[in-house]
């Protein structure tokens, strides 16, 4: 429909009232995109980006995600992550081996991972590591690769990258022995998937809860009451790129811009200002992998 002349104030009102209705969803717009986003766990190396990185990398920015941390599936993705982060100046690291890849696990694995950390200052984490008997029922073998990389992190004084997908139990009792014996590691439950009860096990070990694009999911009704339960210190947002697109992108590649999709669902969730979840997840991701550089 034509817009109404400026001068036609009976019908819509003065036209400084219509002005400032005009105005009024790009001030929402500018009012969210003040406070950065970090995407907290993405995997950008994968084939899936080689012909776009470039477009990824404008729309991640146009979204205003200032900082990125690329997570590590096994040792030999180490190279081509530092790339990206060569490529990139608002990516940062880890470097470690998937519950899912144990049996990659070899001896010389934790001197390859610590090599690469201590070459590297963009490196902010050991992992992904953790525990998955969704996909494999490889219990001692994942066990094995997750104590070392763990006393890795603990020695190198770096946080964790945790998966952790039906294995809750056995994580809980491997870190709460852990623990017990004075052997504590801080980190993240990326993905989070678990349940309330679970969250606040491991919020009382001291670790982070991020959210990916299920908290969008209509039926992850666990999730949702963990991102309205999670304290405001404690949550972070994540994409997980390439899988698991948000809401309203679903069923398509997930990339990191999409992070602002995610950080609007747990704004609704805890009825709150999406600004608000922005600022809060920045800061504590930042302060966990120490991104404050990159948010200044």
């Amino acid at each position: 429909m034509p817009e109404q002349s400026s001068h036609n104030a009976t019908a819509s009102g003065p036209p400084r009232e219509r002005r400032e209705q005009r105005r009024e969803p790009w001030t929402e717009e500018m009012a969210e995109r003040s406070a950065p986003l970090v995407d907290s766990h993405c995997h950008l190396i994968f084939d899936r980006f080689a012909e776009d990185i470039d477009a990824v990398a404008e729309r991640w920015r146009a979204a205003g995600v200032k900082a990125l941390v690329h997570a590590c599936v096994e040792p030999g993705e180490i190279g081509a992550i530092r790339a990206m982060a060569d490529r990139f100046p608002e990516v940062r690291y880890a470097v470690g081996l998937h519950p899912l890849d144990a049996g990659l696990w070899q001896d010389d694995v934790p001197t390859v991972l610590r090599e690469a950390a201590e070459a590297d200052e963009r490196v902010v984490a050991i992992g992904e590591l953790g525990m998955d008997l969704f996909k494999a029922s490889d219990i001692e073998q994942q066990t094995l690769a997750l104590e070392a990389q763990l006393d890795l992190a603990e020695a190198l004084d770096l946080p964790v990258i945790v998966h952790c997908r039906d294995a809750a139990a056995p994580m809980l009792t491997l870190l709460e022995r852990r623990r017990d014996r004075g052997r504590r590691v801080r980190g993240v439950m990326h993905c989070w998937g678990g349940n309330p009860a679970e969250m606040k096990a491991f919020l009382d070990l001291g670790f982070f809860i991020s959210f990916s694009g299920t908290v969008s999911f209509s039926k992850a009704t666990q999730i949702h009451a963990c991102a309205r339960q999670v304290p405001e210190d404690r949550y972070m947002v994540e994409t997980d790129c390439p899988f698991l697109a948000p809401v309203p992108r679903r069923g398509k590649r997930n990339e990191p811009a999409f992070v602002a999709h995610v950080a609007r669902r747990v704004a609704a969730l805890r009825a709150c200002g999406v600004e608000e979840v922005r600022r809060v997840s920045s800061r504590n991701a930042a302060a966990l992998f120490g991104l404050e550089s990159l948010l200044s």
